[in-house]
């Protein structure tokens, strides 16, 4: 049984996504539109910990799915992602870092660079 996508946000998103990847030459924005057009179950789960852990100085997380609030967060870093728990962004402002949404991030670094995609 395969189901659609409903939620308007999200399909305005990825439709979004694919006109930024075309438009500006960055292929994350595609990627990322099509792990989202995905099964929800096949959706990025990543706790900040993971985060933390993987992200180099300079980058910013970009999460096609939600970002978890389970570990600890060693420095404080900006992230993108398109559901946040309430205990992840509450971790995330605590260390000064960013809990921004995927447009925001699109909008604000049109071509995805030093953008790394977790998934």
């Amino acid at each position: 049984m395969r189901t659609e996508k409903v939620n308007p946000s999200l399909l305005e998103l990825i439709t979004d996504l694919k006109e930024a990847s075309y438009k500006n030459g960055a292929p994350i924005w595609k990627e990322v539109a099509e792990r989202l057009e995905k099964s929800r179950k096949n959706w990025a789960f990543i706790n900040v910990g993971k985060i933390s852990k993987v992200l180099k100085d300079g980058e910013i997380a970009l999460v096609p799915g939600k970002v978890l609030g389970d570990g600890d967060i060693l420095r404080k870093f900006e992230v993108a992602a398109f559901q946040f728990s309430s205990s992840a962004v509450e971790k995330i402002a605590k260390t000064g870092g960013k809990a921004i949404t995927i447009k925001d991030l699109m909008t604000k670094n049109p071509k995805g660079s030093k953008v790394r995609l977790l998934k």
